[in-house]
């Protein structure tokens, strides 16, 4: 029996996206993927090989979206700027799908070539936005690090509903932007 026409495993990602999307990385299962794709669940495995194979596929996409949202915010900017740019595509991109942002948590398997590819990738777009203060290699990795750890923090607790006060989150984002461009600039200096 041949696959559904028009079902690949790009397809399938994308259903899966749509599940996450929906109802979160715990919700993700093959039955609501082979729902939305109108075929029974084990049709699934034609294209990709059972719920782990599927979430890698997932993650990685979500590491090349991200990236893409990060370098076209990035692209000509350095600094202040590009940092600034960095950090809002960030935000924009967890504010858009919030359910992804567990997709970013996964911890990394630095043997699988397409998850090193992806990252390798964002890390370059980070470090572009970077440059301009002169880090030495282990500098512009530390604080790439900052700058995702702030950025997804802010993003995941403003998705899960974690901020209470009555005080604006975008006033709250721009302090933290503020705060780490300064902090970059000290810590250039050091």
């Amino acid at each position: 029996m041949s696959p559904r026409a028009g079902l690949s495993q790009d397809a399938v990602v994308d259903l899966a996206l749509a599940v996450i999307d929906e109802d979160g990385m715990a919700g993700l299962t093959l039955a609501k993927v082979a729902d939305r794709a109108g075929v029974a669940p084990p049709s699934l495995y034609k294209h990709v090989d059972g719920l782990p194979a599927l979430k890698r596929l997932a993650h990685i996409r979500v590491l090349n979206e991200m990236n893409e949202v990060l370098r076209t915010a990035v692209l000509g900017r350095s600094g202040g700027e590009g940092v600034s740019a960095l950090l809002d595509a960030y935000r924009g991109y967890l504010r858009r799908y919030p359910h992804r942002t567990p997709a970013l948590e996964i911890p990394m398997d630095v043997t699988d070539g397409d998850v090193v590819k992806a990252l390798q990738s964002t890390a370059e777009t980070a470090f572009a936005a970077l440059r301009e203060y002169g880090f030495d290699s282990d500098q512009t990795v530390h604080a790439t690090r900052v700058l995702r750890a702030a950025a997804h923090g802010f993003a995941g607790l403003e998705a899960a509903g974690g901020f209470g006060l009555p005080q604006q989150l975008d006033a709250s984002f721009e302090v933290l932007k503020s705060m780490l461009i300064h902090g970059l600039s000290a810590y250039a200096r050091e």
